[in-house]
């Protein structure tokens, strides 16, 4: 066996055998169970594994004979290949990516079987792909069908009459300009990565969101839909001027702006209705045929518009003065320079000029008239399923088609404008066919055929989109063009077939190529908008194949498309924009949520990124201070099944926000091993992230695994968060149940987690009586009582002013107690307390209660006394067993696990000084709606047990309290 000199060198680098499928080790690892720990753990698989069952057809029966799967060597993945890439505990990457030609054999798909259902994965030759489209006939030509169409033919030339070649030269710029940038915008998305079906649709709702997606996207497929409307009056005109007999109704015009000519015959408005509808007819049979019969015919639409362009410039070179009609001069000098400048008139609706014509024209509207003749950029990725290579394809057909229709465009304005008189290019509205040598008539039959491929296209690109946003299931009310992978959209087609014969009905070619141009225009927006923010934050994800970009040529782009949209129509403009506003706002109220990665999420990091950075490290000012409370979700005792968090407890968080601004870290803690847990632990937050949205609170959620509640909590409290935005709150419930529950764990972990808080200058709230806490939809009344006994920056006063901006307290009234020495003097410090209310901007009625630390004893009458003496009962008792156990053991007194130093008269004076408290407090707000008691730190070495004592003595019989703590800094200012 060859042996492999690792060191590179002679003699002295180390020797290692390479591992062979054969080695002990090897086979060992590939029989084992990839999930189990041992290998006696695979011989039975665990009752909730799901059965697999893999056949490869004929090829299993003589594997089994060769031995291929014998007893001795298991392979559950198939080869020794896969087995040994299993060892490294991922999927072997041929089953992944399924790249053939690391392996011999057929890659297992991938499947998701229900839990508890078997099934069987054949596996056998693959069925034979669709044949795939290169750059030429997948790209390249389908833009010059869509963009070279029925403009051009039979508008183009009038165009350049009306505006002169200058103004010409001007619109072609403009529009072409406007194609060009967005061309860019879209080669630069569509290669950054894998495109699936919807077009544009797909590149803008991932990149810009699901809403901005949907609304462009129906937008974009109303414009394909009216796009086919436009092409098909444009075919049926184009067959009525080459056979006028055709035409059941004739109008004739004999005036042309009030001097008489030669009658000239305009099809009639409604012979183009009855044979629009027709065609529109026919073409969606054909369109129901299915794709591939539109494939079948796709090359028929192009050899009709090669040959007729090259027809048409024939003509232009061999036309001589009224050859082959009167009006044409032949390429002149002369009648360029007449032809230069612009001449609007107006028209009837077949556009011939009349004086006294209805339709007025400019330069604004010639650009609406003129831009579906370079729309059809979008072809090329409308057919990225069925592109070879989608990302070298889309930019270099585009672009080429673009250039290329852009330039003939430029070309023939000057052509046009050199070859006939103005009033020639203004009544001859088949120009192209006249003037194309040697065979005019068949010039017609071209402009036909390709009029009406270009429809066919359309009928058939329009349905697929919107089947493509119906499967996206965004929009329930799409649920109805829904269409399984690979069969034809049926319900789409016959939807954009009616959409398309209303549109003909109207018959006006002029009238409807604006509806088009605003559709279209949006689109081109979108992408460009899309290319702009991807482009601009650049993030990790974007790396596109296209380099040649830049999101200031996005942004141009973007800005040009929506001049071009006034230019054209501001009345037209506001009614795409607000119907693209209507279909953004439906989504969002009744749109499914969807996560596509879109750039505005990006957009959202990396604003909050920089908003974090500029915050800084130093501490907020208390004019911009906000809540953030961190509510710890783990309850003191049982919750019911499936409620992740006390519903009262998110109630409280929402109070602790002004007009619901802030945000909450909702958090708690799994006991466990964190990889043993770490599944259970993202279940259990996908879960409480449900509930706190269910309950309308903004905020996050968080689940950390610990050994247990105190190193969890000590680890939340010091890491969770960034920056300025760290949770300066500790929101959670009293422990009421501390006694019947727990007597050592639960005074433990509860004082722990307060001196976790303390230390860590948090803020802590505690609030008593979570169940009687009211809902948004309970009315409270009485008073807000503040038992303001120490300095705590503002914090509960702050408290009291938001539980007042919410409805079930807006009716209270606050009352502040302050609580003083017997010798201190009342009247100034209540008018000092007074006065910094006043300027704190807060109402509120003071009132100063002298408390004496020199009493021994309660008042007979005093409710709270059996309390007090069962609490100096419970304390004598558990200071006892302390003493025993030490004198037992010969140790000094310990408690919580560590050493403890008890003073007895301070423990006497503690729990009497928390007894005048509540008594107090009973006396004065027995009946108020919330009570707000500053929260006593935990003495220090004195046991959790008395701790829990003094709390339970200052609230008894309090049904609702808040305790309250806050912390080295203020959180309200007295100035502006």
């Amino acid at each position: 066996m060859e042996e492999v000199d690792l060191d590179g060198g002679g003699g002295s680098g180390r020797k290692y055998r390479p591992v062979l499928d054969s080695d002990r080790a090897v086979l060992e690892m590939s029989s084992m169970d990839p999930g189990s720990s041992s290998a006696s753990s695979s011989s039975q698989p665990p009752p909730n594994l799901r059965k697999i069952n893999v056949g490869n057809g004929a090829t299993e029966a003589s594997n089994a004979k060769e031995g291929n799967n014998s007893p001795s060597h298991p392979q559950p993945n198939g080869s020794h290949t896969e087995s040994k890439l299993e060892l490294f505990g991922f999927d072997s990457l041929v089953n992944i990516l399924g790249l053939k030609s690391m392996t011999s054999e057929q890659a297992v798909q991938p499947s998701s079987p229900r839990e508890g259902e078997d099934i069987s994965i054949t596996v056998g030759e693959p069925k034979p792909a669709a044949p795939k489209l290169g750059t030429m006939m997948g790209v390249f030509i389908p833009c010059i069908q869509s963009i070279l169409g029925i403009i051009y033919y039979i508008r183009f030339s009038w165009i350049v009459g009306m505006a002169g070649i200058g103004e010409s030269f001007l619109l072609v710029a403009i529009c072409g300009l406007c194609t060009f940038l967005t061309s860019i915008s879209l080669s630069a998305i569509a290669t950054n990565g894998a495109m699936k079906g919807g077009g544009p649709y797909y590149l803008i709702g991932r990149a810009l969101g699901p809403e901005v997606g949907v609304s462009i996207g129906i937008c974009f497929f109303l414009g394909n839909a009216v796009a086919g409307a436009l092409y098909v009056l444009g075919a049926v005109e184009t067959f009525l001027k080459a056979v006028p007999a055709a035409g059941i109704f004739r109008e004739t015009v004999s005036h042309v702006n009030g001097t008489a000519v030669t009658p000239i015959e305009a099809p009639s408005s409604h012979d183009l209705q009855i044979y629009g509808i027709v065609v529109t007819i026919l073409l969606c049979f054909i369109v129901f045929g299915g794709v591939k019969m539109i494939n079948r015919v796709a090359p028929a639409f192009l050899i009709p518009v090669l040959f007729s362009v090259i027809c048409i410039f024939l003509g232009m070179f061999v036309a001589r003065e009224d050859k082959p009609t009167e009006g044409f001069t032949g390429l002149s000098w002369t009648t360029l320079k007449d032809n230069w400048s612009s001449d609007y008139q107006k028209t009837n609706d077949a556009g011939i000029p009349e004086p006294d014509g209805n339709v007025s024209w400019n330069f604004n509207s010639l650009v609406g008239l003129f831009f579906p003749a370079v729309t059809g950029i979008m072809a090329g990725s409308n057919r990225s399923a069925s592109l070879k290579d989608t990302q070298k394809s889309i930019p270099f057909g585009t672009l080429s088609a673009t250039l290329i229709t852009t330039s003939l465009y430029f070309i023939s304005v000057l052509f046009f404008g050199a070859i006939a008189t103005r009033e020639k290019l203004l009544t001859d509205r088949l120009l192209t066919a006249t003037v194309a040598w040697p065979f005019p008539s068949l010039i017609k039959i071209g402009i036909i055929l390709s009029t009406l491929g270009a429809a066919l296209q359309s009928l058939t690109g329009a349905p697929r989109l919107l089947a493509a946003i119906a499967n996206d299931d965004i929009l329930p009310v799409l649920r109805y063009f829904k269409v399984a992978e690979g069969s034809e959209p049926y319900a789409a087609t016959l939807f954009t077939a009616v959409l398309c014969a209303v549109c003909v009905v109207i018959g006006n070619l002029d009238l409807i190529t604006p509806t088009i141009t605003m559709f279209f225009l949006l689109c081109y927006t979108g992408v460009n908008l899309s290319c702009f923010l991807l482009d601009l934050l650049d993030a990790p994800s974007w790396r596109p194949r296209w380099k040649f970009h830049h999101w200031f040529l996005s942004l141009v782009g973007a800005l040009l498309c929506v001049v071009i949209m006034f230019l054209i129509s501001w009345s037209f403009t506001v009614v795409a924009l607000a119907l693209a506003s209507l279909i953004y706002k439906y989504v969002g109220l009744k749109g499914k949520a969807g996560d596509w990665g879109d750039g505005f999420k990006s957009a959202y990091f990396q604003l909050a990124l920089r908003s974090l950075r500029s915050l800084g490290e130093n501490q907020v000012h208390p004019k911009n201070w906000y809540p953030i409370p961190l509510v710890f979700c783990r309850p003191w005792g049982q919750l019911p099944e499936n409620v992740p968090c006390h519903p009262k407890l998110a109630d409280f968080a929402n109070c602790m926000k002004k007009k619901g601004r802030g945000m909450s870290i909702f958090v708690s803690i799994l006991d466990g091993d964190y990889h043993e847990c770490a599944e259970d632990a993202k279940t259990a937050c996908k879960q409480l992230s449900t509930y706190i949205n269910y309950k309308n609170c903004e905020g996050v959620a968080e689940i950390v695994v610990a050994p247990n509640m105190s190193e969890g909590f000590r680890g939340i409290i010091q890491t969770m968060g960034l920056g300025n935005l760290k949770p300066n709150i500790v929101v959670m419930r009293y422990p009421e149940i501390w006694r019947r529950e727990n007597l050592t764990e639960i005074p433990k972990t509860f004082v722990g987690i307060i001196n976790d808080c303390i230390v860590a200058n948090k803020a802590v709230v505690i609030v008593k009586g979570l169940d009687e806490w009211p809902n948004e939809y309970q009315k409270q009344y009485g008073t807000i009582d503040l038992y303001w006994i120490v300095r705590d920056g503002g914090l509960m006063l702050l408290l009291s002013q938001l539980l007042l901006t919410k409805d079930s307290f807006e009716s209270c009234k606050i009352q502040v107690f302050c609580i003083a020495e017997e010798d201190a003097d009342a009247e100034v410090l209540k008018a000092d307390v007074r006065k910094f209310l006043y300027d704190l901007r807060m109402q509120a009625e003071v009132f100063v209660i002298p408390i004496s630390s020199q009493e021994s004893g309660g008042s007979p009458q005093d409710e709270s006394m059996d309390a007090f003496k069962g609490a100096q009962q419970r304390i004598d008792d558990y200071l006892n067993k302390m003493k025993e156990v030490a004198r037992k053991d010969g140790t000094p007194l310990m408690a919580d696990g560590k050493r403890a130093v008890v003073n007895e008269q301070q423990v006497e004076k503690f729990l009497f000084t928390t007894l005048k408290l509540n008594s107090i407090m009973l006396r004065y707000s027995r009946m108020a709606a919330v009570v707000l008691v500053s929260l006593p730190p935990p003495p220090l070495n004195h046991p959790a047990y008395f701790y829990m004592e003094y709390m339970d003595m200052l609230l008894e019989n309090m049904p609702r309290i808040l305790i309250v703590r806050g912390y080295r800094r203020d959180v309200v200012t007295l100035f502006t």
